[in-house]
């Protein structure tokens, strides 16, 4: 039985009972997608700080939408996505899928993100945008590449995913770029079991996004001028189905939304406690054998990221026996299982061979690097533990 989870208790009874009482209206509402969602949309608007949100049905589901956008407005002359190899699948699979070509940057160590230098140099007339992932709730934006995507025309695009609340020059992240993804999934800040969220403050990605997110039909545009003026072409349609991309069905449902609504009040209060608990287990570890210098600033910590100092297969192998024997989940690699160039879909793609070794940080952290669950309940005795046996190893 684990004792240390990567979650715990991220539904309460206070949810369920929420869920329960919509269920019980009479008649039955409405469930597939409707008031709620867009409750939930405006909600989330309001606490981000943008104009727009589309809820979707996951995280990975709003990277597919994002790259998907991103192309139809840049990508056919500006094929060029910068990301980093240290990801979650969807984000490089989304850059694939919308007929995009990912180029590849190392990370900066102090916010596992993209290396500010690594992504001014890599920029060229191809790139159309960069996709920025704030890694489990540290801020990967500087100004050089803030700046640097305004002044060469590279649309920036926040990866959230894991970083509800982490701030950059005290805005949230994710009100930044051109657009941004969030997720709700289970194990997250906050959740709607499975759900994610399409940020912008642009009209037009606004819009494109709700197409996309129902089979790209026309009908899902609530610009009535854009859709009566799009749709004079095609007379012969019927003006409720016409499909202005080969899209999917990527919407949520409103029971994840009353789950979200619910969960949202309390989403800044557990951030506080995430980021306490973050700087008690990284002041309590020994920083002669653990990376402790990340960039907490503005942090809204996701999991406890455990790094190894030094290259020590047989330090390393002694930790994971340790975490084991006492029942600490854990997961090796950090965001995504560590290093994307290393999985067996790459290759269909990407043709690499050994190219993953051109990226020393994200190699680092893919061989020794780690998280570990930390959420509200944690008590601070535990995390003193925890980083007692760490130093003991």
């Amino acid at each position: 039985m684990t004792k240390w989870p990567l979650m715990h208790n991220n539904i309460t009874e206070d949810d369920a009972d929420a869920l329960i009482a919509f269920l019980k209206q009479k008649p039955l509402p409405i469930l597939t997608n409707h008031k709620k969602v867009r409750e939930f949309e405006e909600a989330w608007s309001k606490w981000l700080g943008v104009k727009y949100s589309v809820f979707v049905n996951s995280g990975s589901s709003a990277n597919i939408i994002t790259l998907a956008i991103v192309a139809k407005l840049k990508g056919y002359d500006k094929p060029e996505i910068l990301v980093s190899p240290l990801n979650w699948v969807s984000d490089i699979s989304a850059i694939f899928h919308a007929g995009l070509v990912p180029t590849f940057c190392d990370i900066n160590l102090k916010t596992l993100a993209m290396d500010e230098d690594e992504v001014v140099k890599k920029i060229s007339p191809q790139t159309s945008a960069v996709l920025l992932t704030h890694i489990l709730g540290y801020n990967g934006l500087t100004e050089k590449i803030h700046f640097t995507c305004m002044d060469r025309d590279v649309m920036l695009i926040e990866d959230c995913c894991e970083s509800h609340g982490a701030t950059y020059k005290h805005m949230k992240v994710g009100s930044i770029g051109e657009i941004s993804n969030f997720s709700f999934y289970y194990a997250h800040h906050m959740t709607s079991i499975e759900g994610g969220m399409i940020c912008t403050n642009d009209p037009q990605i606004y819009q494109l996004a709700r197409v996309y997110r129902s089979h790209g039909m026309l009908r899902e545009c609530d610009d009535k001028e854009y859709v009566e003026d799009t749709a004079k072409p095609y007379a012969d349609l019927n003006k409720d189905f016409i499909f202005m991309a080969n899209a999917y069905n990527m919407r949520s449902t409103e029971l994840n939304a009353v789950l979200a609504l619910n969960q949202l009040p309390r989403l800044d209060e557990n951030n506080l406690i995430r980021k306490n608990n973050l700087n008690l287990f990284l002041n309590n570890l020994d920083s002669k054998k653990y990376y402790t210098d990340f960039n907490r600033g503005g942090n809204s910590n996701y999991a406890f990221t455990l790094l190894l100092r030094d290259k020590d297969f047989e330090f390393r192998d002694k930790i994971e026996t340790a975490l084991r024997e006492n029942g600490i989940e854990f997961r090796r690699g950090m965001s995504g299982g560590g290093n994307q160039l290393r999985q067996p879909y790459m290759p269909k793609y990407y043709g690499i061979s050994e190219q993953f070794l051109n990226y020393p940080n994200v190699e680092h952290v893919h061989h020794f690097g780690w998280y570990i669950g930390n959420y509200p309940e944690l008590a601070s005795v535990d995390i003193f533990k925890l980083t007692e046996l760490l130093n003991k190893i």
